[in-house]
């Protein structure tokens, strides 16, 4: 996989001073690269483990989350920021490392007992991703996986997650 890490772009001190940045836009750009991409996430999910949805966390969630969906033949439902889906939803607050945020989902997106795979660009503190799993099960999913592209282990996500079965793909210790 260090060949798709080479398609990523490390941008330093982005979105500010400290922080560096990997810009997943030169991954998507090449089609052997994202096509690469696409198929080693399925690969995980493709050998006996049932999916029936795939939640994509809004915004880079959208990427990668149909996609995923399409090739386990499963449905894609969008868990998004507040105020952007239409329908009567169910929220939640999280907080971030500098604040708080909220996630959205529809009420009735979700049947009790489906089993659901979560979808991000990125696993970094987890809190996102835990926000989301709770939506989940608040409907009544039951969590068959998250799969991330890449996974910055040394912020720790993965010990928000307890007893899901994380994949990443691309993974950096710093």
């Amino acid at each position: 996989m260090d060949d798709l890490k080479t398609l990523i772009r490390e941008i330093p001190d982005y979105p500010k001073p400290g922080i560096l940045f990997y810009d997943l836009t030169t991954l998507l750009m090449d089609p052997r690269g994202f096509h690469l991409l696409v198929d080693r996430l399925c690969e995980h999910y493709s050998d006996g483990k049932k999916v029936d949805l795939v939640v994509g966390i809004e915004a880079r969630g959208f990427i990668f989350a149909p996609a995923l969906a399409y090739r386990l033949g499963a449905g894609f439902i969008p868990v998004r920021k507040p105020k952007k889906l239409p329908w009567k939803t169910a929220s939640v607050t999280y907080q971030l490392e500098y604040g708080s945020d909220q996630l959205e989902i529809h009420e009735d997106a979700i049947r009790r007992g489906q089993r659901v795979l979560l979808c991000d660009d990125l696993l970094a503190t987890g809190g996102t991703a835990a926000a989301a799993i709770d939506l989940v099960r608040r409907l009544g999913g039951e969590i068959a996986g998250a799969a991330f592209a890449v996974e910055l282990r040394f912020l720790n996500g993965r010990t928000k997650l307890p007893g899901v079965d994380v994949f990443s793909l691309l993974k950096y210790d710093k």
